[in-house]
């Protein structure tokens, strides 16, 4: 009998699921519901996919992911696509350096200027916001534009820039004269530490008077004499800077700083240089009165930084390759272009060796990182100072040297010098910019999955 009814309800198609398939689309865990809602939050397709979409890991890879749009952008702007074509923060930013990039200091009515070129910057990036939400560059962008008009004491509303300035050419102004000069670094500070033209960083003894710069339009000599007795380190009591004389900018005029007389002026008195209302050629800027002095030469794009530290000085100076290059054979001696005479260096192979510890190492180290977070050259050049004098002064000098090479440098890439064959300068040294993008991206990795 039972067989007979089974029998019968399968003839009326009684009992059957007569429902459509299932779409393979359809998330077998979603909660019941029709397979497609239009605009809807899609389901999940596989079993534990719904535990990468939760708020908690989020948040925990949220710094990887800023870092590599960050470092992508930062890297090869234009080459990351976070922002649709039509946000134009890049034309914006092209505007702002075309109407920026001939003003300088030196020039009357500077403020203004740039304060209507950050008004026409601002309205620029106002403009496109609509199409730039989530772009970083541009959000970078805005926050720098409210930071400078603070620093620069610019009112909000007011006249702007034009897109296309007249650009006037003042014979003693350099920049005027060179739209877009390459620049050249170089500094002094501690035993004597001497960082060159091309980046080479050396410690060398040179005892005396030496020329750390000497062309046709500069220069500029130092005086070294002994720290301590019993040690080949020396350092810095004497600095002698000399303008010499351009038609129509400026006569020779002659800067010389020793220990305990950081003067304000050249040897004159005189504290600038140039014709009555118009670009002022050259001048002085004291910002710590016997303790920090910039000398501006505008006529020749160069700027000088002189510092008193403890007992001793510290030399920076920034300069345009063609006014580096502008010698002959006969002063071919300069420091700052060819690195100190083998005979003189201190340094072996690129290592600072182990100095007399009149400070502990120890202590050294601990002091040294209260200044210099990063253990580059500068960091181990505190660290020979201090082993080598016991004076604390040492530590401070080499922070301020790291800080006006950073203000000065022209090239952010070339900052950071390692001593040789520490595993940073190895990882580092390698020039293709590829390799160290991965490098950056799997040491993120490595430290959001830790």
């Amino acid at each position: 009998r039972v067989r007979k009814k089974r029998q019968k309800k399968r003839e009326k198609g009684e009992g059957l699921d007569t429902s459509p398939p299932r779409l393979l689309g359809v998330c077998p865990l979603s909660p019941p519901g029709p397979a497609w809602t239009g605009m809807g939050r899609a389901g999940c397709c596989c079993r534990g996919a719904e535990r990468l979409a939760s708020p908690s890991l989020v948040r925990r890879f949220r710094p990887l992911l800023l870092l590599i749009i960050a470092v992508c952008c930062g890297a090869h702007i234009g080459h990351c696509q976070v922002a649709p074509p039509q946000c134009r923060i890049q034309k914006c930013t092209t505007d702002f350096v075309s109407l920026t990039f001939h003003l300088t200091p030196a020039v009357d009515g500077f403020h203004t200027e740039f304060c209507k070129a950050l008004r026409a910057y601002s309205a620029c990036t106002q403009r496109t916001a609509k199409s730039c939400r989530g772009n970083l560059v541009f959000h970078s962008a805005v926050l720098g534009i409210s930071d400078l008009m603070i620093q620069r004491n610019c009112s909000r509303d007011g006249p702007t820039s034009s897109t296309h300035p007249e650009v006037l050419h003042e014979p003693c102004n350099y920049h005027s004269r060179h739209s877009r000069p390459g620049y050249l670094f170089c500094g002094l500070f501690g035993d004597p530490h001497l960082r060159t033209f091309k980046d080479s960083f050396q410690t060398c003894k040179v005892e005396g008077a030496w020329p750390l710069i000497d062309n046709d339009y500069l220069s500029v000599q130092v005086t070294n004499v002994p720290v301590v007795p019993g040690s080949s380190a020396t350092a810095t009591n004497k600095i002698t800077i000399i303008f010499k004389p351009y038609e129509g900018c400026t006569d020779q005029r002659v800067y010389q700083a020793i220990t305990d007389n950081l003067p304000a002026a050249f040897d004159d008195g005189t504290v600038t240089d140039g014709a009555t209302g118009k670009v002022r050629a050259l001048w002085i800027s004291e910002r710590s009165p016997g303790r920090h002095v910039e000398l501006h030469a505008g006529y020749i794009g160069v700027t000088v930084i002189v510092r008193q530290l403890g007992h001793y000085l510290t030399l920076a100076v920034r300069i345009p390759e063609d006014v580096a290059q502008a010698y002959d054979a006969t002063q071919d001696l300069q420091l700052c272009l060819n690195g100190c005479p083998s005979g003189e260096r201190i340094d072996q192979g690129g290592h600072l060796p182990l100095a007399i510890q009149v400070f502990g190492l120890d202590g050294a180290k601990e002091r040294c990182r209260e200044q210099l977070e990063v253990q580059d050259i500068y960091f181990h050049s505190c660290l020979f100072d201090l082993l080598t004098t016991g004076d604390a002064n040492f530590t401070v000098a080499a922070y301020s040297a790291l800080k006006d090479m950073e203000s000065l440098h022209p090239h952010r890439d070339r900052w950071r010098i390692y001593p040789r064959g520490s595993a940073i300068s190895t990882l580092l040294s390698d020039s293709q910019p590829t390799r160290k993008l991965a490098l950056l991206l799997l040491c993120a990795v490595r430290v959001v999955l830790m």
